[in-house]
């Protein structure tokens, strides 16, 4: 009997994530393969639709667009940051860094330009805009 991943499964698995251009952006297929229990937000929703569904032992491609991966890129979530309202250390352009919000919540940006008096710091997902490809091997299921 086969066995096919549900959407509460624990699952064994080799993933690549490419730009549409081939290059990988992450791969678990040169190391140790990864194990995900669906439904416990281990990975993206949109990731996890493509998994339900496949078969143990089986090997899948799929192409996403912006708005069923990463969604797509906002000019909106570039913003100017004060100087001072960063930490009080050297930073250079496009560096990552984590920023807190007034509410508490953390969220990372990238540093694309800065000078003495501001930045203008990027906050959307690396991935934003961009059609990518999602290889998996399917290795268990539980």
């Amino acid at each position: 009997m086969t066995l096919t991943i549900q959407a509460s499964s624990l699952v064994t698995l080799n993933y690549r994530i490419s730009l549409d251009n081939g290059q990988p952006v992450i791969s678990t297929f040169e190391g140790k393969p990864a194990t995900l229990q669906l439904g416990a937000n281990e990975m993206m929703p949109q990731l996890e639709e493509r998994l339900v569904g496949l078969e143990d032992g089986s090997y899948h491609s799929f192409t996403l667009t912006p708005d069923e991966a990463f969604g797509p890129y906002r000019p909106e979530l570039v913003e100017k940051v004060r100087r001072q309202d960063m930490p009080d250390e050297p930073i250079e352009a496009m560096t990552i860094m984590e920023f807190v919000a007034p509410d508490g919540s953390r969220y990372s940006g990238l540093v694309r330009e800065i000078d003495d008096t501001q930045a203008m710091v990027d906050f959307n997902h690396p991935l934003a805009g961009k059609t990518i490809t999602l290889d998996v091997e399917i290795i268990g299921i539980l």
